[in-house]
């Protein structure tokens, strides 16, 4: 049996947006999410999305699956978790729980509210948590007007094509935190190799994430930093640690343009002052 895991993780995942629109806002005409002082944001969703994604293609079995990677022929959330025999009809929470998390790798680690047709819902908390990542340096996004054909009808007088816009942006560095909590590992039975899986899945997060959008090779990992605690509280609180180690440009750079253009030396020193039991820096 797996060992569920019994001691706190943190983790700081820094990447490059180059020519892409990392996360299009769907209230704002689909531009870059960007904050009101101008700084770039990424949703903690649309990360836990590319996660999931990227625990699918390693073989981990996911309730919360995007209709075009649906690997179970199943259309629909109910549909997914009613194929279970041990869930259908199951009116214990607890035991809905158990089998819930034993069966799906995201419930047990980001949780899941599952409804039920009389308007109860039993609640999954999971033990990792995503934080929304941002921009290092306020983000500058181009807009390309372009035509589309759109219309399914015919209509007389009407051209098939109309006017719409696609949004990028040249260069940006963001960055995002994120913790494993033991508490509730022990609750939904994540276990050491389940966070060993993301620790993978961060590393390559955007692999297969290519679209029209994100060309390929336009998002890239430039580094992971992960923690791992002696204890199930942590040998440092999160927020020190996270303050701690700041992903800035180097100084004189106002505009950043490449990686050439980060601290990384002082980043990389910033994540070894952390007192932990162990730290792995990924690089690309």
């Amino acid at each position: 049996m797996a060992n569920v895991l019994n001691h706190r993780i943190d983790f700081k995942v820094v990447f490059s947006v180059a020519g892409a629109n990392p996360n299009g806002d769907p209230l704002n005409g689909n531009r870059p999410r960007q904050t009101s002082d101008g700084y770039g944001e990424v949703s903690d969703v649309a990360i836990k999305r590319k996660l999931r994604n990227r625990l699918q293609e390693m073989g981990e079995k996911i309730f919360v699956q995007s209709q075009d990677r649906a690997d179970d022929g199943l259309k629909s959330l109910k549909a997914r978790a009613d194929s279970v025999k041990e869930l259908k009809g199951q009116k214990d929470e607890s035991k809905y729980q158990e089998v819930a998390c034993q069966t799906w790798f995201d419930v047990r680690a980001f949780g899941q509210v599952f409804a039920f047709d009389k308007g109860s819902s039993v609640g999954v908390r999971g033990p990792v948590s995503i934080q929304t990542a941002r921009s290092i340096t306020p983000i500058m996004i181009n807009d390309m007007q372009i035509t589309k054909s759109v219309n399914s009808k015919d209509a007389a007088g009407r051209s098939s094509d109309t006017m719409g816009m696609k949004y990028s942006i040249d260069y940006a560095v963001y960055q995002f935190n994120g913790s494993i909590n033991v508490q509730l590992a022990e609750k939904t039975g994540f276990t050491e190799e389940d966070a060993n899986a993301i620790h993978e899945a961060l590393k390559t997060l955007f692999y297969n994430d290519e679209s029209s959008a994100r060309p390929a090779g336009s998002m890239e990992v430039l580094r992971v930093y992960w923690w791992e605690h002696k204890n199930k509280l942590g040998d440092e609180s999160p927020a020190k640690i996270f303050r701690t180690v700041e992903i800035k440009p180097n100084e004189g750079v106002d505009v950043v343009k490449s990686t050439e253009d980060i601290d990384w030396g002082s980043a990389d020193s910033a994540a070894k002052t952390i007192q932990c039991d162990k730290l792995d820096i990924f690089e690309d």
